[in-house]
């Protein structure tokens, strides 16, 4: 990610969204509507109180499109001790989907989110980066629509 920062410092996950959350007003316009209404809305990175945080959702589900329709959505589960419901977010024109696994945090039983960073694409689209506990996950697509509470 290119603002915020996440990375293990051999006790926990160093967290820091202050440079993005610098930058978001002059994202406003040049990020797709759905991505914008997403990553502005009010608690996105308020990592200690906020239900709608995304910090700590556990990742439950990749679903590509099985067409050519270049649709996918990810779903995330609530943590129990954080939020009232999980997440869907399905995006819309995807051209690239990579999941890459950098560490092994071999005492969680699933993928948690740290972080996320959605930042505009040179063909007026965006790229979403999250951050997990073992992976990151990067999305490029036209737009996205995140729902709480979509199911999961």
């Amino acid at each position: 990610m290119r603002f915020v920062e996440t990375r293990w410092d051999g006790y926990g996950f160093f967290l820091d969204p202050s440079a993005y959350l610098a930058e978001l007003p002059r994202l406003r316009g040049v990020l797709p509507p759905g991505a914008w209404a997403f990553v502005s809305e009010p608690g996105h990175y308020d990592i200690p109180r906020a239900d709608r945080c995304v910090k700590d959702l556990e990742l439950a589900g990749i679903h590509p499109a099985t067409d050519k329709s270049g649709r996918l959505v990810l779903e995330f589960a609530p943590n129990r001790f954080k939020h009232e419901s999980g997440l869907r977010i399905s995006y819309t024109g995807v051209r690239h989907l990579s999941i890459d696994y950098e560490h092994s945090i071999d005492w969680m039983a699933v993928d948690t989110v740290l972080l996320d960073e959605i930042l505009p694409d040179e063909d007026g689209g965006c790229v979403h980066e999250i951050a997990l506990t073992d992976a990151r996950i990067t999305v490029r697509c036209r737009d996205l629509e995140a729902v709480w509470g979509g199911g999961c």
